[in-house]
């Protein structure tokens, strides 16, 4: 019956190749949501057969290439399709209000929709797939699709540029994919996955070098420092729908790839646990760091992307360390935490995006600096982003809270270790995890207080924008989500057991009332979060029944002697957080342009911050533009001569024809030499 199931939802992209490029706009969006939710209701189905009755496996007959394609269902498969499907649900869902702006572009939006379809079939058979040439089939499939996604709107230089740029990236990941199967292929003779426990059991010390390639791999799709470059380029250019499904679902491809290697490769898991939290923490830092200073919104939150696959990888670096030293309190908490924060991330940080989506189709820009006082133009979106900043900073009672509370329960059990390394190393994690969560609660009071509060910094031209349900509803599906983990979380306590067990540990029984302990007390502390918070929501419904029949008076509010605008006066995004772009000035390139004056009295003055990565300077501008130097030295020979490029072709001929019997000189040559 599985296996029917899958095949119906790959037979579902056919279908839509065949009936979307027909459609014109006004239905398409609805026929590709219905396409959509047939395949989620499928995927949601099977997710429920594995959980209760165990893994699926079958194999197809492959061709003498790729030997048999084995297709394992297990518990973590199951995991990450459902996080893939609810999130590709609901972009669908918000997608269709979203892109009515561009219903002239038919062509564009039919193409738009048949390749969403494709990439969530191609995350799903990742997920399942375990042939090494299939995988990287899908695997190519996917990133082809979200660069058809990305350049959506492919008219715009910047939009074009993100778009090869992520492509371009996405193919180096797959070079390193491609060199460690290929390794593995080379000594085991076959492209099955299973075939990589065999060999690393053989050769553990091998084995931590092939986990280093697939890391790499893998890390460049999940967005870990230095090989995060791309997202930031490409989540500001993409469509808000499909910049919330790669922040919730494509770089969590990635977290997936990682953890099945880590099911599969045997080696010296404390070797590899503190590699992989040496990396996350770096990363948790860099990104919120870099986040603080954005002044575009969609920008800042893609920056928030990178420190959360920083988290999620804090986690699966205490989940190895435990593996390493047999401590199953360190596996359960940090290999938890990560699943669990890995499902977190993907609700609050899509419901971030669709919220800026919003506010970007409201105000149509997304700089910051610019905005202010939305809160009451468009409410719901408003505190919808509340909701998202308060879940993504951690605080009860929202689901972020949840997965970073069993992080921190981890860490401090690794405090209590006798090894004087571990220790060490477990307080400098509290002490960045302290850091991260604080940095983030400054960054998302920065934008939502400059985005949604105060009055309107610049006039905006405002279109016809109406924040209907249609457009709000599957915002507060997810919203509903997020309260609902971050209240009820041991619901998931005998499901993050299951996909523990697949780490090579055997866990003991008293692993459940751990779990459950945790779970509880995480349930206690968001009750009474949530209690608190309704009991002001009731506060503020007294105070509006007994003061709505009261006068209201209004007047110009006293200005301490300034006359001026009062949008002058409030805080900039910039001054917000100047005091924080000081202290972080080292590590950070921020260009300043200033204008200049030797008036007494000048009318205007201007200062604007531009921040910089400095790593992709480092590591991608730079080598480029040094690239591009040295090719301008070779401009000369594009004369435009046409004499001159015969010549070059009379050049390449002779020299393809006078080379190999060169080379076959040389070698005679050198062989009757090693003759005398």
């Amino acid at each position: 019956m599985e296996k029917i199931l899958i095949e119906i939802i790959n037979l579902l992209v056919v279908f839509s190749f065949l009936v979307l490029p027909f459609l014109k706009a006004k239905r398409l969006g609805y026929a590709t949501l219905a396409i959509l939710t047939i395949q989620v209701l499928i995927a949601f189905s099977l997710v429920f057969l594995v959980f209760t009755n165990g893994n699926v496996e079958y194999s197809y007959r492959g061709s003498f290439v790729t030997g048999n394609i084995p297709i394992r269902f297990d518990y973590l498969s199951a995991w990450f399709i459902l996080i893939i499907s609810f999130t590709f649900l609901t972009g669908a869902w918000y997608g269709i209000q979203y892109m009515k702006t561009y219903k002239e572009q038919t062509g564009n939006l039919q193409l738009h929709a048949i390749t969403y379809i494709l990439t969530f079939t191609a995350l799903f058979n990742i997920c399942i797939v375990q042939n090494a040439i299939v995988f990287l089939v899908v695997w190519e499939l996917m990133a082809l699709g979200s660069f058809i996604l990305i350049i959506f709107e492919h008219y715009k230089n910047e939009t074009l540029k993100a778009g090869i740029n992520f492509l371009i990236q996405s193919h180096v990941s797959i070079l390193f994919l491609t060199i460690s199967f290929i390794w593995v292929k080379v000594k085991t003779g076959s492209f099955d996955f299973a075939t990589i426990a065999n060999y690393s059991l053989l050769h553990p010390s091998m084995g931590i070098g092939l986990f280093v390639f697939f890391f790499i791999g893998f890390a460049i799709k999940a967005g870990f420092v230095p090989f995060h470059t791309w997202l930031p380029l490409a989540h500001p250019a993409a469509p808000a729908h499909i910049s919330g499904i790669m922040s919730g679902v494509i770089i969590k491809i990635g977290i997936f790839g990682i953890l099945r290697m880590l099911t599969l490769i045997k080696t010296d898991f404390m070797f590899v646990g503190y590699f992989v939290l040496f990396i996350s923490v770096i990363t948790g830092l860099y990104g919120v760091i870099l986040a603080i200073i954005q002044h575009n919104l969609k920008r800042l939150l893609a920056f928030h992307s990178i420190e959360n696959i920083g988290i999620i990888g804090m986690g699966i670096g205490l989940g190895c360390i435990g593996l390493g030293s047999d401590n199953q309190w360190l596996v359960i908490a940090g290999f938890g935490g990560a699943l669990l924060h890995t499902l977190n991330h993907s609700l609050f940080k899509s419901l971030l995006f669709f919220s800026a989506g919003n506010v970007y189709q409201f105000a149509h820009t997304m700089n910051i600096e610019s905005l202010g006082g939305l809160l009451k133009r468009m409410p719901h979106s408003a505190y919808l982003f509340l909701i998202g900043s308060l879940a993504i900073c951690g605080l009860p009672p929202f689901n972020g809270f949840v997965s970073e509370f069993f992080i921190f329960s981890g860490l401090f059990k690794g405090v209590a270790s006798n090894q004087f390394t571990l220790t060490l190393t477990m307080l400098f994690s509290i002490v960045a995890l302290v850091l991260i969560g604080g940095l983030a609660l400054i960054c998302f009071t920065k934008a939502f207080g400059i985005v949604f509060l105060g009055t309107t910094r610049t006039e905006i031209k405002v279109e016809k924008y109406i924040e209907n349900p249609k457009r709000v509803f599957p915002l507060y599906t997810i919203a509903i989500a997020i309260l609902f983990i971050g209240v009820m979380p041991f619901i998931f306590s005998s499901t993050l057991l299951k996909i523990i067990g697949l780490f090579q540990v055997q866990l003991d029984p008293i692993s459940m009332p751990f779990i459950n302990r945790n779970l509880a007390n995480i349930t206690v502390i968001g009750t009474y979060s949530l209690a608190f918070i309704l009991l002001i929501v009731i506060a503020l419904f007294i105070r509006q029944v007994f003061t709505k029949q009261s006068t209201c008076k209004s007047d110009t509010t006293w200005g301490c002697g300034y006359t001026g605008e009062i949008k002058k006066a409030q805080y900039t995004a910039s001054s917000f957080i100047r005091t924080f772009r000081k202290l972080a000035e080292p590590i950070l390139y921020i260009k300043k342009d200033k204008k200049e004056t030797d008036e007494i009295y000048p009318n205007l003055l201007e200062q604007v911050t531009h921040p910089y990565d400095k790593i992709e300077t480092v590591l991608i501008n730079k080598p480029i533009y040094l690239f591009k130097k040295i090719l301008n030295r070779f401009v000369f020979l594009q004369n435009g001569n046409i004499q001159s490029y015969i010549l070059y072709g009379f050049i390449f001929l002779v020299t393809a024809i006078l080379l190999p019997i060169l080379i076959s000189k040389i070698m005679g040559l050198i062989n009757f030499l090693n003759q005398l």
